[in-house]
């Protein structure tokens, strides 16, 4: 299936150099809508604000954690469908058990590139 490259995405992650390499990435595959936010709190705004097609979220972070930010999206009605791959460096089994009960869709162990970033997407997009 393919993935319209116009869709908005939001990436979120308290370290920048990461949201730039994760944007770059996006750039690469020929996403350009890409929006960021540095905390949980910052994310949940935003998606109130604007439909996103897809939230790429690091899974450690403060004050709000990529999962707890994932289980609050996933419990409001207005953005609950919104597509949702989970980032970590951790590749601990409860965490991914725990990520997919929650409703992630897809899931990405750090360091990745752009293939794989590519092949998450259309699977987080096509369920």
């Amino acid at each position: 299936m393919a993935v319209d490259p116009s869709m908005p995405i939001l990436v979120v992650d308290d370290y920048q150099t990461m949201v730039r390499i994760i944007r770059n990435l996006l750039k690469q595959l020929g996403f350009e809508n890409v929006d960021d936010a540095s905390d949980g709190n910052a994310a949940i705004a935003k998606m109130r604000d604007k439909k996103y097609g897809l939230v790429i979220s690091d899974w450690n972070m403060e004050p709000m954690t990529g999962y707890e930010l994932l289980r609050q999206v996933r419990n409001e009605d207005a953005i609950a469908e919104t597509p949702f791959i989970m980032v970590t460096a951790e590749s601990k089994t409860e965490n991914v058990i725990a990520a997919k009960k929650a409703g992630v869709n897809n899931y990405i162990v750090k360091p990745f590139n752009a293939q794989t970033l590519k092949s998450k997407i259309e699977a987080a997009c096509a369920a």
